[in-house]
Protein backbone atom coordinates (compact mmCIF):
# COMPACT_ATOMS: atom_id res chain seq x y z
CA UNK A 1 0.00 0.00 0.00
CA UNK A 2 2.68 2.47 0.99
CA UNK A 3 5.54 2.62 -1.43
CA UNK A 4 9.18 3.48 -1.25
CA UNK A 5 9.99 2.61 2.38
CA UNK A 6 10.43 6.15 3.69
CA UNK A 7 10.55 9.86 3.10
CA UNK A 8 13.26 11.65 1.18
CA UNK A 9 15.69 13.10 3.78
CA UNK A 10 15.81 16.41 1.94
CA UNK A 11 12.03 16.70 1.98
CA UNK A 12 11.97 15.72 5.67
CA UNK A 13 14.48 18.46 6.47
CA UNK A 14 12.42 21.00 4.52
CA UNK A 15 9.23 20.03 6.37
CA UNK A 16 10.98 20.27 9.74
CA UNK A 17 12.27 23.73 8.86
CA UNK A 18 8.72 24.83 7.95
CA UNK A 19 7.55 23.63 11.37
CA UNK A 20 10.31 25.61 13.10
CA UNK A 21 12.45 22.61 14.04
CA UNK A 22 16.22 23.00 13.73
CA UNK A 23 18.39 19.88 13.73
CA UNK A 24 22.14 20.00 14.27
CA UNK A 25 24.74 17.21 14.42
CA UNK A 26 27.20 17.74 17.27
CA UNK A 27 30.82 16.65 17.00
CA UNK A 28 30.91 14.89 20.39
CA UNK A 29 33.88 12.76 21.35
CA UNK A 30 32.50 11.50 24.66
CA UNK A 31 29.13 11.68 26.41
CA UNK A 32 28.77 10.87 30.11
CA UNK A 33 25.45 10.34 31.86
CA UNK A 34 25.84 10.40 35.64
CA UNK A 35 23.18 8.34 37.37
CA UNK A 36 22.03 8.51 40.98
CA UNK A 37 23.05 4.91 41.68
CA UNK A 38 26.69 5.64 40.75
CA UNK A 39 26.89 3.49 37.61
CA UNK A 40 27.64 6.16 35.01
CA UNK A 41 27.05 5.58 31.30
CA UNK A 42 29.94 6.56 29.04
CA UNK A 43 29.43 6.85 25.27
CA UNK A 44 32.70 7.08 23.32
CA UNK A 45 32.34 8.16 19.71
CA UNK A 46 28.56 8.45 19.91
CA UNK A 47 26.47 10.25 17.32
CA UNK A 48 24.76 13.21 19.01
CA UNK A 49 21.95 15.19 17.44
CA UNK A 50 20.50 18.39 18.90
CA UNK A 51 16.93 19.29 17.93
CA UNK A 52 15.49 22.72 18.76
CA UNK A 53 11.70 22.89 18.47
CA UNK A 54 10.12 26.16 19.59
CA UNK A 55 12.84 26.84 22.16
CA UNK A 56 12.83 23.32 23.62
CA UNK A 57 16.18 21.59 23.07
CA UNK A 58 16.30 17.80 22.79
CA UNK A 59 19.47 15.74 22.48
CA UNK A 60 19.59 12.29 20.93
CA UNK A 61 22.55 9.98 21.59
CA UNK A 62 23.13 7.00 19.30
CA UNK A 63 25.76 4.52 20.43
CA UNK A 64 26.56 1.78 22.90
CA UNK A 65 27.48 2.93 26.41
CA UNK A 66 29.95 1.40 28.82
CA UNK A 67 28.84 1.26 32.44
CA UNK A 68 31.51 2.81 34.68
CA UNK A 69 31.47 3.10 38.47
CA UNK A 70 32.46 6.79 38.36
CA UNK A 71 33.25 8.49 35.07
CA UNK A 72 34.72 11.50 36.86
CA UNK A 73 32.97 14.04 34.64
CA UNK A 74 30.83 15.62 37.35
CA UNK A 75 31.05 19.11 38.70
CA UNK A 76 32.01 17.87 42.14
CA UNK A 77 35.63 18.42 43.10
CA UNK A 78 38.02 15.50 43.10
CA UNK A 79 38.53 13.70 46.40
CA UNK A 80 42.24 14.47 46.11
CA UNK A 81 41.72 18.25 46.02
CA UNK A 82 42.09 19.75 49.46
CA UNK A 83 43.55 16.53 50.87
CA UNK A 84 46.79 16.43 52.81
CA UNK A 85 49.89 15.00 51.11
CA UNK A 86 49.47 11.68 52.96
CA UNK A 87 45.82 11.42 51.89
CA UNK A 88 46.70 12.29 48.29
CA UNK A 89 49.37 9.61 48.20
CA UNK A 90 46.87 7.06 49.49
CA UNK A 91 44.32 8.12 46.86
CA UNK A 92 46.90 7.85 44.04
CA UNK A 93 47.39 4.19 44.88
CA UNK A 94 43.62 3.63 44.83
CA UNK A 95 42.83 4.70 41.26
CA UNK A 96 39.96 2.50 40.03
CA UNK A 97 40.82 -0.12 37.43
CA UNK A 98 37.89 1.10 35.30
CA UNK A 99 39.50 4.54 35.06
CA UNK A 100 42.85 3.01 34.10
CA UNK A 101 41.19 0.85 31.43
CA UNK A 102 39.25 3.82 30.04
CA UNK A 103 42.36 6.03 29.78
CA UNK A 104 44.40 3.18 28.26
CA UNK A 105 41.75 2.47 25.64
CA UNK A 106 41.11 6.12 24.79
CA UNK A 107 44.79 7.06 24.52
CA UNK A 108 45.90 3.75 22.96
CA UNK A 109 48.56 3.04 25.58
CA UNK A 110 49.28 0.14 27.95
CA UNK A 111 47.47 0.15 31.31
CA UNK A 112 50.70 0.73 33.22
CA UNK A 113 51.28 3.95 31.27
CA UNK A 114 47.65 4.97 31.77
CA UNK A 115 47.93 4.39 35.55
CA UNK A 116 51.07 6.58 35.72
CA UNK A 117 49.32 9.34 33.77
CA UNK A 118 46.30 9.15 36.10
CA UNK A 119 48.57 9.34 39.14
CA UNK A 120 50.36 12.37 37.67
CA UNK A 121 46.97 13.99 36.97
CA UNK A 122 45.64 13.21 40.48
CA UNK A 123 43.00 10.89 39.02
CA UNK A 124 41.67 13.41 36.48
CA UNK A 125 40.64 11.30 33.46
CA UNK A 126 40.49 14.13 30.94
CA UNK A 127 43.89 15.52 31.96
CA UNK A 128 45.50 12.07 31.83
CA UNK A 129 44.12 11.40 28.34
CA UNK A 130 45.16 14.85 27.13
CA UNK A 131 48.71 14.30 28.44
CA UNK A 132 48.96 10.96 26.64
CA UNK A 133 47.56 12.15 23.29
Amino acid sequence: MFGGGGMNPRKMKQMMKQMGIDVEELDAERVVIETADGDDLVFDGAQVTKMDAQGQETYQIVGSPDSVADAGAGGSPSAVEGATDDEAAADDAGIPDEDVALVAERAGVPQSTAREALEDADGDLAAAIADLE
